[in-house]
């Protein structure tokens, strides 16, 4: 039988390079090997974007086909949406019950997430309820499949280790090991930066989305922070300090490609521009399938409707299992 994963993303809109490197491209190696349960967390976007709330269809189904589009397999992993599997909303009651205060608030992306808020409390900005309690909502989703593996980013191991937590002190007060304390399983992926040198964003105006065209592509690639330290072609070059074109490269061009690159570079035999046209083509080479299927399923609307019914409907099978138990446990009438 194989081991569940669960794991999921706020709908923020058409994704980017970022999203399918560091997040998608581990999901669809993933999902040979375990049974993955991946959700499109509306739910969670409510926690700071309550108020903005015009596109949450939309983004939805540009996320669900991006993924797609990337290769995420209806037919090996169950893509669903968060608000339409609701036995996570009762999970979550019974969780936060057994939760101690002290332990949300320790949580760093809450942490994070309420001085980004509270900053903006002029404008009428403050953390909410539901923000406080978005960390027992993350545990609930995990538990809703009693899934054994999570996958996370170094950064968000704490989030995992808050729900094994709550897994203790679940079967601890019920007398029970129904709960499988989950594993976080660190992505084995490719970092990339935005087009600026920072971290890549849809709100830093810095990305490059999935579907993109190759002539939007290439054209964003131009823009892309070089070696500051040239400023004629002619000019012999430092790799190491081309703050994102050369980064690029690493990830996307092959080994001696990448070794290539260098080496003109440091001699002076290829300029910034060139190499920058280079690099958009050899990114657009990555992406050419992918963007093809994307363009199939944004022709094909009703499929990703589908999709998304079907998904949801097979994680609200497998949520009513998980719940059916925990009701039993809890003693609830």
């Amino acid at each position: 039988m194989k081991q569940k994963i669960m794991s999921g993303m706020r709908p923020t809109g058409k994704l980017h390079l970022g999203h399918y490197l560091g997040v998608i491209d581990n999901w669809v190696k993933l999902q040979d090997e375990y049974d993955c349960y991946f959700s499109v967390a509306d739910w969670h976007a409510l926690t700071t974007k309550y108020d903005k709330t015009e596109t949450l269809r939309q983004d939805t189904i540009d996320i669900v086909t991006d993924w797609l589009a990337c290769g995420i397999d209806p037919n090996k992993s169950t893509i669903y949406v968060q608000s339409l599997v609701p036995e996570t909303a009762e999970l979550h009651i019974y969780l936060s019950m057994i939760t101690p205060q002290n332990w949300v608030e320790r949580d760093p992306t809450l942490k994070d997430m309420a001085k980004i808020l509270k900053s903006k409390e002029g404008m009428g900005m403050q953390v909410n309820y539901g923000l406080m309690g978005y960390p027992v909502l993350m545990t609930a989703d995990i538990l809703t499949f009693n899934a054994d593996l999570v996958p996370v980013g170094i950064d968000q191991v704490a989030h995992v280790e808050l729900t094994r937590d709550i897994v203790r002190r679940f079967n601890n007060i019920y007398n029970t090991d129904f709960f499988v304390e989950p594993q976080p399983k660190l992505n084995e992926c490719s970092l990339i930066c935005g087009l600026d040198g920072n971290k890549m964003g849809k709100s830093f105006h810095n990305d490059i989305k999935i579907s993109d065209s190759a002539e939007v592509t290439a054209k964003k690639v131009m823009t892309a922070i070089t070696d500051r330290s040239r400023i004629k072609k002619d000019d012999i070059g430092h790799p190491d300090e081309c703050e994102v074109a050369f980064k690029y490269w690493k990830i996307f061009g092959d080994e001696n490609e990448v070794e290539t690159v260098a080496e003109e570079c440091k001699c002076a035999k290829r300029g910034c521009a060139d190499c920058k046209r280079q690099l958009g083509a050899k990114i657009n080479e990555r992406m050419k399938e992918i963007r093809e299927k994307r363009t199939y399923y944004e022709q094909h609307p009703e499929l990703v409707e589908k999709i998304i019914k079907e998904g949801s409907e097979k994680a609200r099978i497998e949520a009513q299992k998980v719940l059916k138990k925990v009701r039993e446990l809890v003693r609830m009438y």
